[in-house]
């Protein structure tokens, strides 16, 4: 398949080929220049793993579109904030002077929310592909009644809804009606707890015990051992792959049989090193994205990736695909390279992309369902679309 027809299948419904050959380039607001969308992500750090998988997801993205269109239309101007909100901050002022038409990233959700200010000031459109946090979009985050920052938008689902979805999975799917949390202390962790806890009993089940630890934690024995006492049918561990893939390590080297559930957190290849492949064996955990069963649009999105990288695409890099191709399908509509036309565009978009179909909420939110996988010896083996009941 030429690379024309295979964008024709990746980005159906996301670039139109006729807004790309129908104007100049100088008619979009680039006076004959490349069109620069800033690629803001974790490239160093702790979290690592994430940035680098958004940042090759959005820069097949920008080739295959620039392939498309037969010259280099848009260009991915990379900056790395080193997993860390702080450098984030300056690093979102260092984007908004790189004149770029757009960004795309962090992939956290506490980088995410850092540079927002940042760039609303500048009217800069900016897409978070992963940034879940419960009201990360709103000025205020502890309140779902605050303003919404006017150009940040986010392609993934809110925490509140994955953690409810995983809390009805095992509920429904594994039959779980005793559960033990063992959760980040941070505002992921703490907003899957709360989503998680509020939906399992309001479905009948119990939470027998609920434990936290802190970021970059590597022996949880201690409290592993007083869970070990205690009778549940699900371990919930809110929290991301670096602690998650030991936590499930130790569990079960202390015998620990409860299923294990977690969230978008767990998605990485780092997770399988750590825990190791024969303890990721009834292991569950939401997602955007999987390759289980997949389309001929995503599977000709993971030739192209592999291809590209010679790697297997994770959710991380499949949603900065779709981040970035929705910021060029709103520059495409727009006609413009002008935030203000851009924002307007995002805020009616209908886009069709390998994670889902969807458009955007008041709170610049995704309407999209959850994926539930399941681990086989680390290994993707099964997904089961989830929704929460009322």
């Amino acid at each position: 398949m030429d690379s024309k027809n295979l964008l024709k299948v990746l980005a159906a419904g996301a670039l139109a080929l006729s807004a790309l050959t129908g104007c100049s380039q100088g008619s979009t607001g680039g006076g004959g220049d490349t069109k620069k969308i800033g690629l803001h992500f974790e490239l160093t750090g702790e979290v690592a793993d994430y940035g680098n998988a958004e940042k090759k997801g959005a820069q097949l993205a920008i080739k295959l579109a620039n392939e498309k269109s037969g010259s280099t239309v848009y260009e991915g101007i990379e900056f790395d904030n080193k997993s860390d909100t702080t450098e984030a901050v300056s690093i979102a002022n260092q984007v908004v002077a790189a004149k770029v038409i757009g960004v795309v990233g962090p992939a956290t959700s506490g980088a995410s929310k850092a540079t927002y200010q940042v760039n609303n000031d500048a009217k800069l459109p900016v897409i978070s592909p992963s940034a879940t946090e419960i009201n990360v979009t709103h000025v205020d985050t502890k309140d779902a009644n605050s303003a919404v920052y006017d150009y940040a938008y986010r392609i993934c689902f809110e925490d509140s809804f994955q953690g409810a979805a995983m809390a009805q999975f095992a509920y429904d799917t594994l039959n779980a009606k005793t559960a033990a949390i063992y959760g980040e202390v941070s505002d992921y962790g703490k907003g899957l707890t709360k989503a998680f806890t509020e939906q399992f009993t309001k479905l009948g089940g119990t939470v027998v015990a609920t434990e936290s630890y802190q970021s970059k934690t590597t022996d949880f024995n201690s409290v592993l051992t007083s869970l070990a006492s205690k009778n549940f049918d699900v371990l919930y561990i809110p929290g991301y792959y670096q602690e998650a893939g030991l936590i499930i390590k130790q569990a079960k080297s202390l015998g620990i049989d409860a299923k294990i559930i977690g969230p978008d957190g767990f998605d990485s290849e780092t997770l399988v090193s750590l825990a190791e492949a024969k303890n990721l064996n009834d292991v569950y955990y939401t997602t955007a994205y999987t390759t289980v069963g997949a389309s001929a649009e995503l599977q000709a999105f993971i030739d192209a990736y592999k291809k590209e990288y010679n790697e297997e695409p994770n959710m991380f890099a499949a949603l900065a695909f779709d981040a970035t191709n929705l910021l060029i399908q709103a520059v495409e509509s727009a006609n413009s390279t002008d935030g203000a036309a851009i924002k307007a565009e995002l805020d009616k978009i209908e886009f069709s992309g390998i994670t889902g179909s969807f458009t955007f909420d008041e709170n610049h939110t995704p309407i999209k369902s959850v994926l539930v996988v399941e681990l086989v010896d680390g290994v993707q083996s099964d997904a089961v679309n989830v929704t929460p009941k009322n």
